[in-house]
């Protein structure tokens, strides 16, 4: 698969890269980390807590949100994708754990990158 790094976005994990790279691969549009969904705000007003999904998919109005954290690490992400849900019951988000990436990455031979998600270093960031 040839390499995926549209002009001005730097990725924040290779994992991105490579289902950016999948993605491309099946020509699936995407665009990456377009939205911020504010979750809470303080008593000024200020936003004190957001989420913001790795991908968008807009010809299935779909976000992806990608993980390789350890399974008893997923609570905070997990408890930000409800509230997620019950801010913008309209909004579709999918979230592929860190099997589900490994698994990706080995079904399209990404190896070099389900080596990383197999270990403790796919805790990691470059």
């Amino acid at each position: 698969m040839e390499e995926v790094r549209p002009a001005g976005i730097s990725f924040a994990h290779p994992t991105e890269e490579a289902f950016a790279r999948i993605l491309d691969y099946y020509g699936i549009e995407w665009e990456y980390e377009p939205r911020l969904f504010v979750l809470e705000r303080d008593e000024e007003g200020e936003v004190s807590e957001a989420f913001r999904p790795d991908f968008y998919l807009p010809d299935e109005d779909l976000y992806v949100e990608l993980t390789t954290v350890r399974p008893s690490q997923i609570t905070d992400k997990n408890r930000k994708l409800r509230r997620l849900r019950e801010r913008y019951p309209d909004v579709n988000v999918k979230l592929f754990k860190r099997r589900d990436v490994r698994d990706l990455m080995i079904k399209y031979r990404l190896d070099e990158h389900a080596g990383r998600i197999l270990g403790s270093e796919a805790q990691e960031t470059p």
